[in-house]
């Protein structure tokens, strides 16, 4: 309501000043009606907050995670600008276009903005277990223990495994890679609640239940109180993706195949490109700058250029600013080989002595990265896909991580914004391999921005 009455009030100000303005209208049969703005923007305000309830962006269900909040906002305030187009239609009614043109694009903004303040908040209060459901998982072993360690890597999402009640589960022990306790055998799940103090029983296989099972275990949890989750076994897949469906009693999930070709890889083309040229527009100077220091600093050419492996296995050479010494990549077998690094993908060196002094700085920010908007423009990456690997790296691929090389190769991606250099590669390729299943240009937006803040803030993980 704050927000609303700032941004309705600041625009009827700024609109009309301080003087008294006046809307009318005249409809046949019906007085003239003439009543000022204040009260216009009071109506409005009112109005939007019904929207808001009604839309259920406040929900506990959309609160905190996901983007349903902020799409929710956004559809609120169209609906509502509609109503207001054919009201004010029919009754004739003249409101300046200004004054509604502003108010609605400038409210959407900041209401989503605060909304994100505050999700900064609720995460950081969810990573300490407050404001969380308090799951008690129940199924097999392997999907209990699989669904309690996803929850647990995403502790924002607002939801703290309390529990287990797996076949033949004892007391005392815990899941596999987790330290969930295991509560008992699924048959005390609902004797168990109290004792764990969960509030949501979230069922991870049905074989062990069964249908009578789930619809006894559902009715022995106290209405409004205890909510009850099934949770299929299927993760890394995007909410767009999904769509649930009741088909005679039987709630399917339908899930669709992502699609790799259409209107959709020219609308990721189309945005590189602009992209790309935009940056490359804006960050000429820094460029200039960072190429003079290089050749400056060290002997050798500014640039570097590394075939690395693209779109389905097509090797391409990639361009970057120098950042090591002279012939750097003779060295690498010999340093992998000695650190314990030669037999898996992701080669990477800890305190590598190839790196340059101004190089640690330019790896550091990314700085080095950024002539490979060229390689955007060529169309042999995009800004924002799976990070391009040597194809000794790929030789090392197993059946899943191929899939990697099914779009283009990015100069940021989900990996790069998670963690960096911190991650683990199979952390790396469970991150690369969602956005290769779920991307969209909304996610490529979403990706740009979280690498704008890990380049100003890059922290203890980048190098």
């Amino acid at each position: 309501m704050l927000v609303l009455i700032w941004v309705v009030f600041g625009v009827q100000i700024e609109w009309f000043g301080l003087d008294s303005a006046v809307v009318s209208s005249t409809v046949r049969n019906v007085n003239d009606l003439a009543i000022g703005y204040t009260t216009v923007s009071v109506i409005l305000i009112v109005a939007w907050m019904i929207m808001l309830h009604v839309f259920g962006t406040r929900d506990y269900r959309v609160i905190g995670g996901g983007s349903a909040e902020y799409r929710q906002i956004a559809s609120s305030a169209m609906y509502l600008f509609g109503l207001i187009a054919i009201v004010g239609y029919l009754f004739k009614i003249d409101l300046a276009r200004g004054y509604i043109l502003i108010a609605f694009p400038l409210g959407i903004v900041v209401l989503i903005f605060s909304r994100w303040i505050w999700r900064q908040w609720l995460s950081a209060k969810r990573e300490q277990g407050l404001y969380c459901a308090r799951v008690l998982v129940v199924g097999s072993l392997p999907t209990a223990s699989h669904i309690a360690r996803e929850l647990a890597r995403h502790p924002e999402e607002g939801y703290l495994v309390v529990g287990a009640c797996v076949p033949d589960g004892q007391a005392g022990t815990t899941l596999a890679g987790t330290s969930v306790p295991v509560a008992g055998d699924i048959g005390e799940a609902l004797s168990v609640l109290d004792e764990v103090g969960a509030d949501t029983v979230a069922i991870t296989s049905s074989g062990e239940l069964g249908p009578s099972g789930i619809r006894q275990l559902g009715w022995g949890l106290e209405a409004g109180e205890r909510h009850l989750i099934v949770a299929p076994a299927l993760t890394d897949v995007g909410g767009p993706r999904i769509h649930t469906r009741p088909v005679a009693g039987l709630p399917l999930i339908h899930v669709e195949t992502p699609k790799y070709d259409g209107t959709t890889l020219l609308a990721k083309r189309t945005f590189d490109i602009v992209g790309a040229i935009a940056l490359l527009i804006a960050l000429s100077p820094l460029l200039v700058t960072v190429a003079v220091l290089v050749w400056l600093t060290s002997p050798g050419p500014v640039f570097y250029a590394q075939e690395r492996i693209g779109l389905n296995g097509k090797p391409f050479r990639m361009l970057k600013f120098r950042s090591m010494k002279v012939n750097a990549d003779a060295e690498l077998a010999a340093l992998l080989a000695a650190q314990g690094r030669d037999d898996r993908p992701g080669f990477k060196i800890q305190n590598d002595p190839r790196i340059t002094p101004v190089g640690r700085f330019l790896r550091k920010y990314s700085l080095d990265e950024f002539p490979q908007l060229f390689n955007v423009l060529f169309g042999q990456m995009s800004l924002v896909g799976p990070r391009p690997q040597r194809e000794g790296e790929v030789a090392l691929y197993d059946a899943a991580a191929h899939r990697r090389l099914l779009l283009k190769p990015g100069m940021s991606g989900l990996w790069q914004v998670g963690g960096r250099s911190s991650l683990s590669w199979e952390d790396s390729i469970r991150l690369d391999l969602y956005y290769v299943e779920n991307w969209s240009l909304v996610s490529d937006l979403v990706i740009l921005w979280r690498t704008l803040k890990a380049v100003v803030r890059p922290g203890e993980e980048a190098h």
